[in-house]
C-alpha cells in the first residue's frame, strides 16, 4: 500500500506546500490553504488542455476557423445574449450560483432544446437520480430520446462515454460530486475537483464537445474549489437572486468568446425559467409613485439600457454616535463619495443620519452613470420632497460636485422614453447631442449637484456649489 503524504494546498491559486501557512506564499492570501492527503504516488499527470496534439501545427491566422460562424443557440435568447452569441464547440462553461438557484433547470431546458431539435445530449448527475431527473424534466415539458441521463460520479467512465457519443451538448451536474479512481481524496476537494476539471477540459477540447459545469459556492458565494478551476474554463457565469424572488439575473464574470457586459434575466415560473424580454419593464412594474427617496436611473449592461429604481432612506440615527451606512446594489465605497460631496458641495447634514440606500429588485449597479439618481434620492429621502415619477435622472459626480457626461447616453434615454418618462435630468453634454433626435422627452441640463437637486426637488433653497 503506497505511503499517505499529507500537503496543503491554496483554496485560491493552487500553490502547493508541505507546511501550513497563515498566508499562501504563492497569492499572499489569508486562510487559504487546506489539507490534503493522498498516495505518494499521485495519478498520472493529465495532458494539458488544449487542441489535438496529433494535428498541432502552426497555422496563418487568415486560415483559422471564426468561432462565430459555428455557434448553436441554446434556445434561450438571454442565456445566447450572455454566452456571447451561443455554444462555442469545445467550450467549457461553468455555472455557478446559490443552492435553489436554479442552475440545474436552466441547463435542463438547455439540454431539452437540443435535443428536440434532433441533436443528442448527455447529461451526468452525480447528485440525483434518473426518476428524480425525469420528474423535473415533465415538470418542465421535456420528453425527447435523444435527451440521454447518466448518474455517474466515475470522471473515467463520463469521459469514455462522452467520447463515444459526440453529443452536441454534456452537461455535468456538478463537478464537485465527480472523482477520479486514482486519488483518494475525498468528493468536493481541492484535488479531486482540480483533477477531474482538467480531465473534462482536455477530453471537450480535443473532441470538439461543448461542456456545461455545474458549480457549488461556498459561503463566500465565490465557487467551490480551487481558483484555477476558473481560470481553466473558457466561460464562468453566475446565477444571481434570491431563491424566494420570482426572477434570476444571470452574469458572466469570464468569457473568452465574448463581452463579460451582458446580463440575462429570467423569471422562474411553474415551467422553469422563462426569458424576460423587458427587463426594464419588470424592475419598474411596482415602483411606488410620489414618495420620497425613489428615483429612476438608466445604466448600460453590455449593449442593453436597464431601467431601474434606486431607493434611499434617511433619518436620525438613534445612537448618536457614528451613524449607518449601509447600501444594496450599490458599491459602499461610491456611496460614500456622493454623500461626501452632498455634504461639501451641497450643504447637506448628513453627518448625524442614518442612509440607506437600495436598487429595487435585487439589481447591482457598478457604473458611474447612477451616480446622480443615489444622490437625487438621498435629497429626496432627507427633505421629504418626493421626484416627479415620469422623471428619469442620469449622471456621473464628480468630487468637486460637477455632473459629467455618461457613454451611450442617446440609447439611455431612447429606453426611458419607451417606457413613457417624459422628462429627463441629464448632464450638459448629453443634453446637447441629444437635442436634435426627435426624442419625446423634455430634456434638463444639470452642470452641477446642486442644480440637480434643484430641478428634480423644486421650491427648495439653493443649494452651495463650491
Amino acid at each position: 500500500m503506497a505511503r499517505l503524504r499529507k500537503k496543503y494546498v491554496c483554496n485560491n491559486c493552487g500553490h502547493e506546500t508541505m507546511q501550513w501557512f497563515g498566508r499562501c506564499p504563492g497569492c499572499q492570501e489569508w486562510n487559504a490553504l487546506v489539507e490534503e492527503i493522498q498516495p505518494q504516488s499521485s495519478a498520472p499527470a493529465v495532458r494539458a488542455s488544449g487542441a489535438k496534439r496529433t494535428n498541432s501545427r502552426p497555422m496563418p491566422l487568415s486560415q483559422l476557423d471564426i468561432i462565430s460562424q459555428h455557434r448553436q443557440s441554446t434556445g434561450l435568447a438571454e442565456l445566447d445574449r450572455v454566452l456571447g452569441g451561443g455554444i462555442v464547440p469545445g467550450g467549457v462553461v461553468l455555472v455557478g450560483g446559490e443552492p435553489g438557484a436554479g442552475k440545474s433547470t436552466l441547463l435542463l431546458q438547455v439540454a431539452g432544446h437540443l435535443a428536440a431539435g434532433g441533436r443528442q445530449v448527455l447529461y451526468v448527475s452525480g447528485e440525483e437520480s434518473g426518476p428524480q431527473i425525469r420528474l423535473r424534466a415533465e415538470r418542465l415539458g421535456i420528453s425527447q430520446d435523444s435527451l440521454l441521463v447518466m448518474t455517474e460520479v466515475d470522471i473515467e467512465a463520463v469521459i469514455a462515454h462522452a467520447v463515444q457519443l459526440q453529443p452536441a451538448l454534456c452537461i455535468i451536474d456538478s463537478i464537485q460530486t465527480m472523482v477520479h479512481p486514482g486519488l483518494d481524496s475525498a468528493p468536493g476537494s481541492i484535488a479531486q475537483v482540480r483533477e477531474t476539471a482538467s480531465r473534462l477540459i482536455a477530453a471537450a477540447k480535443e473532441e470538439n464537445i461543448p461542456t456545461f459545469l455545474v458549480g457549488h459556492v461556498n459561503k463566500g458565494g465565490s465557487i467551490a474549489g480551487p481558483k484555477v478551476l476558473e481560470h481553466a474554463v473558457d466561460t464562468v457565469l453566475y446565477f444571481e437572486g434570491e431563491r424566494r424572488a420570482n426572477f434570476r439575473i444571470l452574469r458572466a464574470v469570464k468569457n473568452r468568446y465574448g463581452s463579460t457586459n451582458e446580463i440575462g434575466v429570467f423569471q422562474m415560473g411553474s415551467k422553469g425559467l422563462e426569458a424576460v424580454e423587458n427587463p426594464s419593464s419588470f424592475f419598474l412594474a411596482e415602483r411606488p409613485r410620489r414618495v420620497s427617496g425613489s428615483v429612476v436611473t438608466a445604466c448600460m449592461e453590455g449593449t442593453r439600457p436597464l431601467l431601474v429604481e434606486v431607493q434611499a432612506l434617511v433619518g436620525p440615527s438613534p445612537f448618536g454616535g457614528t451613524p449607518r451606512r449601509q447600501s444594496t446594489g450599490v458599491d459602499s465605497r461610491r456611496l460614500a463619495m456622493i454623500l461626501a460631496v452632498l455634504e461639501k458641495r451641497c450643504g447637506l447634514q448628513l453627518q448625524t443620519q442614518d442612509i440607506y440606500v437600495n436598487v429595487a429588485g435585487g439589481v447591482r449597479i457598478d457604473e458611474p452613470g447612477a451616480d446622480l439618481a443615489v444622490a437625487v434620492a438621498v435629497g429626496s429621502s432627507l427633505y421629504n420632497r418626493a421626484v416627479d415619477a415620469d422623471t428619469i435622472i442620469i449622471g456621473e459626480i464628480g468630487l468637486a460636485g460637477e455632473v459629467r457626461s455618461v457613454p451611450y447616453g442617446d440609447i439611455r434615454l431612447m429606453e426611458a422614453a419607451k417606457l413613457g418618462f417624459r422628462r429627463a435630468i441629464v448632464p450638459a453634454s448629453v443634453c446637447q447631442s441629444a437635442a436634435g433626435s426627435g426624442l419625446q422627452l423634455e430634456l434638463m441640463a444639470a452642470r452641477s449637484l446642486g442644480q440637480s437637486l434643484e430641478l428634480a426637488l423644486p421650491r427648495l433653497e439653493n443649494h452651495r456649489n463650491v
